[in-house]
């Protein structure tokens, strides 16, 4: 959250809230009514589809250093479904797939490594 100290009917922003989907749900409570009804402009960044998540895949690894093929199509797409397209949540499934094949001595993160790293991640 970002404010202005200068509160006065000169200060064009007041406040600009950022945050993940959750905040949105927070926000509609009842509790925060006053702060819901002083919300000027909303902005939704909406998930990533399939092909959006190969390719922010691909960029991260290529970033890293890594420009052949690590994720084949199936553990991209378990990614995908389980993270919804989230930037985050596939970053977190990704690296975990990452330390499930490294950890199993294999040279790409196969199916399983994304597998055991949903489990992993998901796991109560």
């Amino acid at each position: 959250m970002l404010t202005n100290d200068e509160m006065d009917s000169n200060s064009p922003v007041a406040c600009l809230l950022i945050g993940q989907p959750t905040l949105r749900h927070k926000i509609k409570l009842g509790v925060l009514a006053a702060l819901d009804q002083r919300i000027q402009v909303r902005c939704n960044m909406p998930s990533m589809n399939g092909e959006e998540t190969a390719s922010y895949l691909v960029h991260h690894l290529a970033l890293a250093g890594r420009t052949d093929t690590l994720f084949p199509d199936d553990a991209i797409t378990l990614i995908h479904d389980t993270a919804r397209g989230y930037p985050r949540a596939v970053n977190n499934l990704a690296v975990q797939a990452l330390l499930s094949a490294y950890a199993e001595g294999m040279p790409i993160v196969e199916e399983t490594s994304a597998r055991a790293a949903v489990a992993e991640v998901t796991a109560e």
